[in-house]
């Protein structure tokens, strides 16, 4: 299995069957499990087998097979199955964390990231720095001696700057600071995060895993020891757990994963290089492009650009909402990674809740829209993307 493509991988991995010999994976909708006897229950509940499960919370066997199938795309030890992304930062940064800790972050997160590291941890006695992910010396400098955990987005939403990993693992390794990595946007199929230093990989499930907007999931990877540890009893005791239906659908979502991923990635760059240049526009965001400030760092961690472009409009709030308004093909929606191509606005959406001064220092514009490019004709994209920059 070693050996496997991912491609391979995400087609058989971990797959369990039953007596009947299904070919497709089986979905145990159950909340609990049976005993033979009680002194088969008090066993379970002292150390379960790789096979045995005690409740729904606890864990599943189409979960499982989800957990299994992840773990050896990304090259990790173990992994968590969450309700949703956010449930997996959240499990993730208060299993690492308690009153008196200190967590260096990146300042460039996903709103609801902001939220945990701004207003939520704090409120429970944990000190946190933010810094500019991209200026390695602003980490060095807020890395102390208390330090315990790096938390960082690869590519920053939505402003698609690229953080070099493998220099600020280095960083937080000499410290003793764990390293976290929400790789979304990176994909599990274009960098592999571990190699680079991670020592716990998030994702939201809910994006390119699933990738046709059907279901919420997370996923929280990384050593055994951390995974059956901390993590699992945090999450087993706050119940924020899969469902065994939503991780079927992630498991057929993860056969077609890296094709999927490849033809939105070509699409983007596509799109990328025939919208530079265009009037509308002020700038056109994507990792690989030519004149990314982070190109050659994105070049070293990743195989492929990744599946979202950024574009800064002239004219701020009143020409972007005017530019959405105006498609037709791609479709207004805060989600990313579908099957579909969504547009959304993130000042006034997924960053909102950020002032004015906040979104600024961040990079995010009135004028900057994130488009998650889909798995439509390339040329019907730029069609109707062109159409709705010059309305």
């Amino acid at each position: 299995m070693e050996n496997w493509s991912a491609k391979t991988k995400l087609v058989h991995v971990g797959s369990k069957r039953s007596q009947f010999g299904e070919l497709s994976e089986a979905l145990y909708l159950t909340q609990g499990f049976l005993y033979e006897s009680a002194e088969q229950a008090e066993a379970r509940f002292i150390e379960s087998g790789e096979d045995e499960f005690i409740y729904g919370r606890y864990g599943n066997p189409t979960v499982r097979m989800f957990e299994e199938r992840i773990s050896a795309l990304e090259g990790a030890e173990d992994a968590f199955a969450t309700a949703s992304g956010m449930a997996a930062v959240n499990a993730t940064l208060m299993a690492l964390l308690c009153a008196g800790d200190h967590l260096v972050a990146a300042r460039a997160l996903f709103g609801s990231c902001l939220f945990i590291v701004e207003d939520i941890l704090p409120r429970f006695g944990v000190e946190v720095t933010l810094v500019d992910g991209t200026d390695l010396n602003a980490w060095r400098a807020a890395v102390r001696p208390d330090t315990k955990v790096c938390f960082l987005e690869s590519i920053s939403n939505p402003t698609l700057e690229v953080i070099d990993i493998k220099n600020v693992s280095k960083i937080a390794h000499a410290n003793g600071a764990v390293v976290v990595v929400d790789n979304v946007f990176a994909t599990p199929v274009f960098q592999r995060t571990f190699n680079l230093g991670a020592d716990v990989v998030i994702y939201s499930a809910t994006k390119h895993i699933d990738g046709q907007g059907r279901c919420l999931g997370g996923v929280v990877l990384g050593s055994r020891e951390f995974i059956k540890g901390p993590l699992q009893t945090y999450l087993k005791h706050t119940g924020a757990a899969m469902s065994p239906f939503n991780a079927w659908v992630m498991l057929k979502g993860l056969e077609t994963l890296v094709l999927r991923c490849e033809a939105q990635a070509t699409t983007s760059e596509f799109l990328t290089r025939k919208l530079v240049g265009n009037v509308a526009l002020e700038q056109v965001i994507y990792p690989f492009a030519e004149d990314h400030p982070q190109r050659d760092i994105a070049k070293v961690q990743m195989e492929r650009g990744g599946t979202v472009i950024a574009l800064v409009l002239k004219g701020g709030k009143q020409a972007a909402f005017k530019f959405l308004n105006s498609l037709r093909i791609v479709r207004i929606s805060n989600n990313l990674g579908d099957a579909k191509s969504l547009v959304t606005h993130p000042a006034t959406t997924t960053h909102q809740r950020l002032s004015a001064n906040q979104r600024y220092a961040l990079g995010i514009s009135d004028g900057l829209v994130r488009i998650s490019v889909g798995l439509e004709d390339q040329n019907d994209l730029l069609t109707d993307i062109t159409a709705a920059l010059s309305a």
